[in-house]
């Protein structure tokens, strides 16, 4: 890409327990270049994941405060708890030429659209239903009434599908994560 062009903001979203995170991982061992937004939540932290890599874990005072200072491009309420994208780190990673990547529900998707009308939105979905209610059932580290939460908020997420600009079907964490690529003009 020429150094005077600024990339496009890309957004995958999709329902919860759909691989985005999986995808998104085997996406950076190849091609590391591309900056995945670290998004701060109120949620407590799983286990093996560390404050600032996989999330920057706040207080819901914290939160409260990067909301209303307008420093998130966009926050959401999931599963009783919030997320949000950090703003200036993206601006910057943006302007600065890299490839920005942000990994985030279809709230804080609709919400980029609104502020960003040029950021692409790509939606990922799973092969079936049953395999996505297969793959939330065994991930064993959620509670019935958050599986059933997640189950309920995953028909309305794959509802939205239409809104994005492109879907892909991962029915393969290569295929999708080599597709991911070639729309981010990475490859």
């Amino acid at each position: 890409m020429p150094p005077d062009v600024r990339p496009r903001l890309t957004v995958l979203s999709g329902p919860s327990g759909v691989g985005k995170s999986t995808v998104v991982a085997h996406m950076r061992k190849e091609h590391p270049e591309v900056w995945l937004s670290v998004s701060a939540t109120t949620r407590k932290p799983r286990p093996g994941e560390q404050h600032g890599v996989h999330y920057f874990f706040v207080t819901d005072d914290e939160m409260d405060k990067l909301i209303a200072n307008g420093e998130l491009l966009e926050w959401a309420e999931f599963a009783g708890n919030r997320y949000g994208t950090p703003r200036a780190a993206v601006l910057e990673r943006l302007d600065a030429g890299e490839p920005v990547l942000l990994e985030i529900d279809l709230q804080g998707a609709r919400q980029v659209r609104a502020s960003m009308p040029e950021a692409q939105l790509v939606f990922l979905a799973p092969p079936t239903w049953e395999e996505l209610v297969r793959r939330l059932t065994g991930r064993g580290t959620e509670a019935p009434e958050v599986i059933e939460r997640r189950l309920g908020a995953a028909k309305v997420e794959l509802a939205a599908e239409p809104e994005f600009d492109n879907t892909l079907v991962n029915t393969s964490v290569e295929d999708v994560a080599r597709e991911l690529l070639a729309l981010m003009d990475v490859v």
